[in-house]
């Protein structure tokens, strides 16, 4: 099973924005820092979410864990709804991409066990 870890990150609310993504596979792990342009913190979480499905249904991963240390993100994943409508485009995005791989999990972890992705989505920030 292929492990990925994504992060969001905003400098301002809305402000400059980045997503890390750390994929874990079983010989090898891969790193994505991708300025997004400008937005909200909850938003670069969702394009972080979204980036990482993208990549894992372009490289063929048919079994993927993801973790992330948005709650917002993964309650909307779990539960296919969103409070804010401004999140539904988001989330329903990232339900269609969920439903191409043979088994797909989402699991929220603390900040501290998602540092790799953390960096990578701060140093993208930066590149901007």
């Amino acid at each position: 099973m292929i492990e990925v870890y994504t992060d969001g990150a905003s400098a301002g609310d809305p402000g400059p924005s980045g997503i890390g993504i750390f994929i874990k596979g079983e010989k090898n792990a891969e790193k994505y820092s991708i300025p997004i342009g400008i937005m909200s913190n909850h938003e670069a979480e969702y394009y972080a979410l979204i980036k990482g499905m993208e990549i894992c249904i372009e490289k063929g991963y048919k079994t993927v864990s993801f973790r992330t240390d948005s709650q917002l993100v993964e309650n909307a994943m779990e539960k296919q709804f969103v409070k804010n409508p401004a999140y539904a485009p988001l989330l329903e995005k990232a339900i269609s991409l969920s439903e191409q791989f043979d088994l797909f999990f989402i699991k929220w972890i603390p900040s501290k066990e998602n540092k790799t992705a953390d960096e990578l989505a701060r140093k993208a920030i930066i590149r901007k």
